[in-house]
């Protein structure tokens, strides 16, 4: 796992890259985005008379959030043997659902369904770590970021890379529909964000979700030569024995979100209930400890 220090100091040199940017010079390295803080206070209450069918009103009289989540993404989601969750994005879940004063159910769909919208009421929000993208935004609404977690390119220990610019021309194992794929191809939008540039002629194979990638490596599997996911996953598989570097600085940073279906029921009131939560879970220090918990750093602040 990444030391507290190392994060700093990755987040901080981000930082000084994005100022030159906006002074007019060339970033020389990996920038990622321009830092401005998140919302610290309550979003505008909602209407004194609530609108029953809104989603929020639509949950609380079914006593029971549904929430997609990734079976396969630990430290953020996993599923157990005995059938039970775990991880980061688990944990936030539940904790929204218990100050929502109600259950919580997890359904799997795919991570490329997820991000599509038209979820057709199969499910009430995403809990996933989702980035807001321009693209995303046509078809989803996003609550205010959760976490944040820079993007990080890995290869494997046998590969002999160890720079960013030694995976010109190489194959690069990603996500399906993941800003990371989006990245490669050179068609990630995140608005003002600063991306770092792809190197020439990189290519993606995708897998289900990027933290496959890891295990087709430990599984023996050597047709791609690096791997791009969140800096949370690269620093997990790590942990768990694979043989795995991280190459380069991160190329840029995600702000995690909640998001629920532009499709679905009206979420006005829905989605500013979930505002007001997350930002009483920043200032609680609820986030933060489930940060420490599970990634071993805060990763809930610029």
């Amino acid at each position: 796992m990444r030391t507290l220090t190392r994060t700093f100091v990755v987040l901080i040199a981000l930082v000084v890259v994005g100022a030159a940017c906006q002074a007019g010079a060339t970033p020389t390295a990996a920038p990622t985005s321009q830092v401005t803080s998140e919302p610290t206070a309550s979003p505008t209450e909602g209407p004194a008379t609530p609108n029953p069918d809104d989603l929020l009103a639509l949950v609380k009289a079914r006593g029971k959030l549904i929430v997609s989540t990734d079976p396969e993404y630990p430290p953020q989601s996993a599923l157990l043997p005995d059938g039970t969750y775990e991880g980061f994005d688990i944990d936030v879940a539940n904790e929204i659902a218990k100050r929502l004063g109600v259950g919580i159910e997890f359904v799997t769909p795919g991570w490329d369904i997820i991000t599509a919208g038209g979820w057709g009421g199969r499910w009430d929000v995403s809990v996933g770590s989702m980035t807001k993208t321009v693209p995303r935004q046509q078809v989803v609404d996003f609550s205010a970021a959760y976490y944040f977690t820079p993007a990080q390119m890995a290869a494997s220990t046998q590969s002999g890379i160890t720079t960013l610019e030694e995976l010109a021309g190489k194959v690069v194992c990603t996500g399906v529909a993941t800003t990371y794929f989006d990245w490669i191809n050179g068609s990630l939008d995140l608005g003002d964000e600063l991306l770092a540039p792809v190197p020439a002629g990189m290519t993606a194979v995708t897998l289900p979700t990027d933290r496959n990638c890891a295990e087709q490596w430990a599984a023996g599997r050597f047709d791609f030569d690096g791997w791009l996911s969140s800096s949370t996953t690269v620093e997990d598989a790590i942990n768990d024995g694979l043989p795995l570097i991280e190459v380069g600085d991160p190329v840029f940073v995600e702000r995690l979100r909640a998001a629920v279906d532009k499709n679905g029921p009206p979420h006005g009131e829905f989605m500013r209930e979930i505002d007001a939560i997350i930002f009483r879970m920043h200032a609680d220090g609820t986030l933060s400890d489930l940060s420490l918990k599970w990634f071993g750093v805060d990763l809930t602040q610029l």
